[in-house]
């Protein structure tokens, strides 16, 4: 997986890929087969205990996704806005602010363009769906205007994008979980206080955050708070410092590559055969290598490939199957134009006005290279809500009643829509505003 990546392949057009894949087989003569495979459970026993199970029944492939899968995906999430907090655009005050009041007004004006659609339950359970912003695909169409882009522009997207993702995490936290069981709750904080104090006594060995990060999401499914937010809180308690400084290490690795002597190396065509002392420094130069990369950014290098070519295309394969012939003409006036309205309408309106405005204040400023206008193209990418949209449609209807899985239906047609006008609302208005030659 990691050499995959390497590569780069596109990871977006591969969730696109997926997305397109579900729609065609629900809607042709393999469909029974796409709902049985949802349906199919994960049965994964050692003795007694299964270990993904919820209320002693065996997970649907479905819930696997959406409660375990996701939960990875929200793990690399925290990562990533833990290290926002500390070293990047959230790290101090006055950098975070335009993009917290940007994703403020990209979170309120969406969710109040969807209640003046959908105000009576249980439709109105709904109108969290058009507050998410998917960094990936907003990011993979600022990609497609290559070097015109100014990276003002790039980082503005990505903390606006990272503070959304806090929001959809608090909402989800708050309004999206079960009746709270205090007990599972009560152990899986313990368990989180030991992964914090770890964390401190510098133990940086990847296993322990993974082995009790998976004790917490136990926990979290038993408790009744959504089992992704377990994933957040663990990539809180994730070591962002290395071992040795990257200093110390470009001293230390002299002096180790002073004793490498290649002189004594035996080799042919068909071997090389290095001195017992040869290894030595090079295992240490390894290990050297290995504590100079903090347990943070090893964590996010090891999972991202993963979550990118495996965890979200299937994510999008399994939630994205929305069946055209359920949809009514009369239908499309309700959760559909909802959902399209708060992406498409709310989500520009909200980030623009709130951004634009407080950058006039005297708190704070454009950020260099943007203009009015191209806020405004940035603000409609922020109608992208693909993934966390999807996400959030699963939790907001009751999915055991077959109006709920209607609306649900309704929910992920108005998250396409949306996204897509948004997407290239976006590309077109910043392809026709951005100076045609390259940005400093």
């Amino acid at each position: 997986m990691r050499r995959f990546a390497i590569q780069k392949p596109n990871a977006s057009l591969l969730l696109f890929g997926a997305t397109v894949l579900a729609m065609l087989i629900a809607n042709s003569p393999w469909a029974e087969k796409y709902h049985q495979l949802l349906a199919f459970p994960i049965d994964f026993h050692i003795g007694g205990f299964n270990f993904f199970a919820h209320h002693g029944e065996p997970m649907s492939m479905l819930a696997f996704v959406n409660d375990a899968l996701m939960a990875v995906f929200f793990f690399t999430i925290g990562l990533e806005i833990k290290q926002e907090v500390l070293i990047g655009e959230l790290s101090s005050l006055r950098k975070a602010l335009l993009p917290i009041v940007a994703a403020c007004g990209g979170m309120i004006v969406p969710v109040l363009c969807y209640l003046l659609v959908c105000g009576e339950h249980p439709e109105a359970n709904g109108a969290a769906i058009p507050m998410a912003t998917d960094i990936a695909f907003a990011l993979a169409v600022l990609g497609l205007l290559g070097k015109r882009v100014p990276l003002s522009m790039r980082i503005f997207l990505t903390a606006l994008a990272v503070v959304d993702d806090i929001g959809g995490i608090i909402i989800i936290a708050l309004f999206y979980s079960g009746e709270i069981a205090f007990q599972p709750l009560l152990i899986s904080l313990l368990v989180l206080a030991v992964l914090y104090g770890g964390g401190k006594l510098r133990i940086y060995n990847r296993l322990f955050y993974y082995a009790l990060g998976f004790v917490v999401w136990l926990l979290f499914l038993e408790s009744g708070i959504h089992p992704t937010i377990a994933g957040v809180l663990v990539a809180f308690t994730v070591p962002a410092r290395p071992v040795v400084r990257l200093e110390a290490f470009t001293n230390d690795m002299s002096g180790l590559l002073e004793m490498l002597d290649s002189h004594d190396v035996r080799s042919s065509k068909r071997a090389s055969v290095l001195t017992g002392h040869q290894i030595h420094v090079l295992n240490n130069i390894h290990m050297l290598a290995n504590k100079t990369i903090s347990p943070l950014q090893t964590i996010t290098d090891r999972l991202h490939p993963t979550v990118n070519y495996v965890i979200l295309p299937l994510f999008a394969f399994v939630n994205a199957g929305v069946t055209f012939g359920d949809i009514r003409p009369e239908t499309l006036a309700n959760v559909p134009l909802a959902v399209f309205l708060g992406l498409v309408v709310g989500k520009t309106l909200g980030i623009f006005i709130f951004s634009y405005l407080f950058a006039m204040s005297p708190l704070s400023t454009m950020p260099k290279g943007m203009s009015k206008r191209t806020l405004i193209g940035v603000s409609m990418l922020g109608g992208i809500g693909f993934t966390v949209a999807l996400f959030i449609s699963n939790l907001s209807f009751d999915l055991t009643t077959a109006s709920g899985i209607d609306l649900l239906n309704q929910a992920k047609l108005g998250v396409f829509a949306g996204s897509l006008v948004s997407g290239l609302g976006g590309y077109f208005l910043l392809n026709g505003v951005l100076p045609k030659n390259e940005a400093a």
